[in-house]
């Protein structure tokens, strides 16, 4: 898969190089860069792909999705077109194991879809460079309540193989992190990891209070541009750059109630005072464990960098740094 992400990035970066696209259907371009000659997508199959879209905008090319980064293959019902040279036109020309760039249009993907154009966009089309993984074909004539029953039992099966596969490289995960950011790590007794960066005051919060925290959330696993992987921040600088801003989210210290969160997070905060900061990298187990949530797969580790700005008690004032 490794090298695989390494030609498909490759290939994408070198798009604005390149014009050998094809024309296809409506205003959409294409280019192949394997075919197995395998059997091609249709109407009503159901596929497993991995991919990258990207937008062109003023400050460079921009990544909207990138599903190696998140180590979460996408999973895609192949319905009707919603227009000549959409995603699904555009793969009805592969077939299983095939790999291709294409370009979309964005103001007919805005149109059909219900979703605003990217403001930041320079030009008027998406590129998405996809790899199919697999292909579960509809017969003909088969009873959609067959098919459907065939669509669930190969999710749970693909679903399964990820999770075995997270569960057996997870320590190996955090071993590759801390070696390759040459950290000096502590481990508790819990298997959380850290390095207190400043202790802070003596004020330590309880589970029942709400703390006031600035803070970055990151995958192990760097992106493909070699970019570290944040999947959550309250710095909007950080946001931006990693390409996860959104102009509804509020950038500022944000208060959570430490007994709602993750094990790991609330015993890391509970080892600082105000001013404190901390990094930690948390095991699944003391995370979001064996089902995940949201952006983050089963048995997955995080690295958070925390900083403690107050810590406000149940019916009381927020203590302030002292």
């Amino acid at each position: 898969m490794k090298r695989t992400l390494i030609i498909l990035f490759a290939a994408i970066l070198g798009l604005t190089a390149c014009n050998k696209f094809e024309k296809g259907e409506g205003d959409m371009t294409y280019k192949i860069y394997k075919s197995e000659g395998k059997p091609k997508i249709q109407e009503g199959d159901f596929i497993k792909f991995n991919g990258i879209q990207m937008i062109e905008t003023k400050d460079g090319d921009s990544t909207l999705v990138n599903t190696y980064d998140n180590e979460r293959p996408a999973f895609f019902p192949v319905t009707k077109s919603m227009f000549k040279g959409d995603l699904v036109s555009a793969l009805k020309l592969l077939g299983e194991g095939d790999s291709a760039s294409f370009k979309l249009n964005l103001d007919s993907m805005a149109k059909y879809s219900g979703q605003p154009k990217p403001a930041e966009a320079k030009n008027n089309y998406a590129t998405f460079t996809v790899k199919i993984e697999k292909v579960l074909h509809k017969v003909a004539n088969e009873a959609d309540s067959v098919f459907e029953n065939k669509k669930r039992d190969f999710y749970k099966a693909e679903y399964e193989v990820l999770i075995a596969k997270n569960k057996a490289n997870e320590a190996a995960k955090i071993a590759k992190y801390i070696a390759d950011n040459d950290l000096k790590i502590t481990t508790t007794a819990s298997g959380l990891n850290y390095i207190i960066e400043a202790p802070g005051n003596a004020v330590r919060a309880e589970l029942t209070d709400t703390i006031l925290v600035d803070y970055t959330g990151q995958f192990t696993n760097k992106k493909a541009d070699g970019k570290i992987n944040v999947f959550d921040t309250s710095n909007a600088a950080i946001a931006k750059e990693a390409g996860i801003y959104s102009p509804m989210a509020q950038y500022a210290a944000r208060p959570l109630v430490l007994g709602q969160l993750p094990a790991g997070f609330a015993e890391g905060v509970k080892m600082i005072g105000i001013g404190g900061k901390i990094k930690i990298i948390i095991p699944s187990k003391l995370g979001y464990g064996e089902n995940g949530g949201g952006p983050i797969n089963p048995f997955t580790p995080l690295v958070f960098d925390i900083e403690l700005k107050s810590i406000i008690k149940p019916n009381a004032v927020a203590a302030g740094s002292r």
